[in-house]
């Protein structure tokens, strides 16, 4: 069976593509080669798809985003259905893995005109705009909280909880050689500027008392990367405190969660539900405008959990970072699951594929 996979969140949607490939079906990868308009950088998910071999398709999809970048978001949206509907009738599949997102919204609908079969995985505990419109063309709608299902169809949708890599569990050596606590700072896969600025502003303060791991993305519109070697190389021996990578691959990501004693991240569904599996203590920077509150909310639930404290974005940019990392590192001990979470949590992936393989009984 031919299954092309689209949509924003391919981490999760990768770890189901490769099920699928075990099982026979032939894959094929619709998403974004590069991760914000004008960058020059491969993303992560390019990177990552086309290492396993998976056929990928670029998809200039555009989305309603006031913020950034209006007019050239707003063009592309019909582009993305213009290429979605090219590109299904060149490959012909029997069925679209949606996982949500705005690049998934033109490949769903252009699929479903087409007589070609959707189904679409939400993250989160909310649901966003497009996986509402791509809901409402799905023959199933696999959910990872419980708390979503109120936006969807009820007979179509399934608890499965979300997919997740293999590599988190495996834990490796420690990445450092001393006593000293370990923070990740992560701002998913594209990184996330406004947390690198703050970050840079006190390096030499965390590398002193700190070690430092720092995912920091690849975007060429801000060139973080060379930022962070340029700070990195006026540290002296504190050099050796600070891990930075423009991203770190599912083979590398095990060693990074068991290095750290606790986490600095944005509040992506993907980050949320890896902490909580991991029951690691976390600061939460929620991105502002993400959208129907989605990461406020995430961040909201881990707190609930008793793993996270959050950390407003407006304050992150008025230099509170510091003085929060050493509240919070004081007060680490407080900071755990205080309740076990009842999910279905490590077997999404063979759950969806059982779903997809019924509809084709």
């Amino acid at each position: 069976m031919k299954i092309v996979v689209c949509g924003g969140h391919h981490n999760s949607a990768l770890v189901v593509a490769e099920k699928l490939n075990e099982k026979g079906h032939q894959l094929f990868w619709l998403g974004h080669k590069y991760s914000m308009i004008g960058d020059q950088n491969p993303s992560a998910e390019f990177l990552e798809v086309t290492k396993k071999g998976i056929p990928f398709f670029e998809i200039k999809a555009g989305k309603l985003q006031i913020r950034y970048r209006f007019w050239q978001n707003f063009f592309r949206i019909p582009l993305g259905f213009w290429q979605s509907f090219w590109i299904l009738l060149k490959i012909k599949p029997h069925l679209i893995l949606s996982f949500g997102g705005y690049l998934a919204l033109p490949v769903a609908w252009t699929g479903y005109l087409l007589g070609i079969p959707v189904v679409t995985h939400e993250q989160t505990t909310v649901s966003g705009l497009a996986n509402k419109l791509i809901a409402r063309l799905a023959k199933k709608i696999f959910i990872t909280f419980p708390s979503s299902a109120e936006y969807f169809p009820r007979d179509k949708v399934v608890l499965t909880g979300l997919p997740i890599r293999e590599g988190i569990f495996k834990k490796g050596k420690s990445l450092f050689n001393n006593s000293q606590k370990t923070i990740y700072f992560t701002g998913g896969k594209q990184g996330a500027h406004v947390i690198n600025l703050a970050i840079f502003d006190i390096l030499p303060n965390l590398t002193e008392k700190f070690n430092v791991i720092h995912q920091c993305g690849s975007t060429t519109l801000y060139n973080d990367i060379k930022k962070a070697d340029e700070l990195k190389s006026t540290l002296g021996e504190k050099a050796k405190n600070y891990l930075v990578k423009e991203y770190f691959f599912e083979e590398e990501i095990g060693p990074v969660f068991n290095s750290a004693d606790f986490v600095v991240t944005r509040g992506g569904g993907h980050t949320t539900y890896e902490l909580m599996l991991l029951e690691k203590p976390a600061i939460v920077v929620p991105l502002p405008w993400a959208s129907g509150q989605e990461q406020e909310k995430n961040a909201q639930m881990l707190v609930e959990l008793g793993l996270a404290k959050i950390l407003p974005q407006e304050n992150l940019e008025k230099g509170k970072l510091w003085e929060t990392i050493l509240e919070f590192e004081r007060n680490l001990k407080n900071y755990y699951l205080h309740s076990k979470v009842k999910l279905p949590l490590t077997e999404a992936a063979d759950l969806i594929v059982q779903e997809i393989e019924k509809l084709f009984k």
